[in-house]
């Protein structure tokens, strides 16, 4: 059910001096709403909580992801049911309003967010909150010794390369995946946002097993952004890696975590920023 990741689209090509015609496909953004449904059974509410430019596919996942790392959810059992809100019949909303039902016994004060939650492919949740709201809800430094070998985390990017199914076809999307301490993939998930993508792999553990993240490597595909570090913050995650480079305060919400933060990881080099112990 839902939407193809991937769309086909005919173009015009200039290779070699030569312009010609050639069919290619492309990686689909279009705008998904998370709606919460709250409230004892007399008195149900709902609330729209986030509007994201994602790639279809995964949306219950990310729908999850979202809620779990924005601290509005605590575990699956919070949760009664996630659906496509098929009642809205008009074409551009098909597949793409989900909603979330949270059981009678969990509270959610809609009044108590303090940022507004629209969200683009790029950049995340805009208007951002300071490092010590980041904490609210992950007050815990992470104290977990799990460790990998150099060799094993030199080796993760190509496997990485090798299981993005919707990158391979398009060449434009983010990919986040989780290894475990020796190099087997376990999870991989694809989205326009990197953001996205985290919280689809987030909220596909979260229905299975969340010891996962406090046994395995989170490897991104692009840059660390401060959003990445405070979800992989709220997972519990020990070791985080990415292609690409972390901006300041991802270093700085790494540090005050006590995650071990990779950057630039290359077949040949990467740079540590913190939690060098945990690289063996």
């Amino acid at each position: 059910m839902g939407k193809a990741p991937v769309s086909a689209i005919r173009l015009l090509k200039f290779i070699n001096g030569n312009l010609e015609y050639k069919e290619d496909l492309l990686a689909v953004e279009e705008p998904l709403e998370i709606r919460l449904g709250f409230g004892s059974k007399e008195n149900r509410q709902q609330q729209r909580i986030s509007v994201t430019m994602r790639t279809p596919g995964n949306d219950f996942e990310l729908a999850l992801g979202f809620l779990f790392t924005e601290g509005i959810i605590q575990t699956l059992d919070d949760v009664s049911s996630v659906q496509y809100c098929t009642e809205l019949n008009t074409k551009e909303n098909l597949f793409n309003v989900v909603r979330v039902e949270l059981k009678e016994n969990i509270e959610f004060d809609g009044s108590s967010l303090q940022r507004n939650f629209y969200t683009t492919s790029s950049c995340g949740v805009c208007g951002k909150a300071s490092i010590e709201a980041v904490f609210q809800h992950c007050d815990k430094r992470n104290l977990n010794q799990f460790t990998i070998s150099k060799d094993t985390l030199l080796n993760l990017p190509e496997a990485l390369k090798g299981a993005q199914q919707v990158f391979t076809y398009t060449g434009g999307i983010h990919a986040c995946a989780l290894f475990d301490s020796q190099g087997k993939l376990f999870l991989l998930r694809e989205d326009v946002g990197r953001h996205n993508a985290l919280d689809k792999l987030i909220g596909a553990i979260l229905g299975s097993d969340l010891n996962l993240f406090k046994e395995g490597i989170l490897l991104l595909s692009g840059r660390a952004s401060f959003e990445l570090i405070q979800k992989a913050t709220m997972a519990g995650i020990a070791i985080v890696a990415s292609v690409g480079a972390p901006s300041s305060l991802a270093v700085d919400i790494a540090k005050e975590a006590e995650i071990t933060l990779v950057g630039f990881l290359k077949e040949d080099r990467f740079n540590i920023y913190c939690g060098e112990s945990r690289i063996l």
